[in-house]
């Protein structure tokens, strides 16, 4: 006699991986925006001088926040956008004043490497 098992169809889905915009000062004063979806280990990267061009030319002295976007699209796009700004008007695009979409979360965190 042949046993047949019925179970429920089980829906394997891939844990959502938001991309963040962040915000780096350098330890000569200039900052550096990037986008990731691995912040902690994209900031250590860039402490360690694994990270980008300008983050191995000019390290990191700490990181000045980061915005969540639902995907890489939309991150890429608001790195785009900040790097168009003046320095001054940096952190408070951060901050969701000129932002492409105000309903993201922001986290504004202090680093140190």
């Amino acid at each position: 006699m042949t046993t047949v098992k019925k179970t429920a169809a089980v829906q394997i889905t891939k844990p959502v991986k938001s991309w963040c915009l962040y915000l780096i000062e350098c330890r000569n004063g200039s900052y550096y925006a990037g986008i990731t979806n691995r912040l902690d280990a994209r900031y250590a990267a860039h402490v360690a001088g694994r990270g980008a061009r300008y983050t191995r030319a000019n390290p990191p002295l700490r990181l000045l926040g980061c915005r969540s976007y639902p995907d890489r699209s939309s991150a890429s796009r608001a790195e785009w956008q900040i790097k168009q700004l003046p320095r001054e008007q940096k952190l408070s695009f951060l901050r969701g004043a000129d932002s492409l979409d105000n309903r993201l979360e922001l986290h504004i965190d202090t680093i140190e490497p």
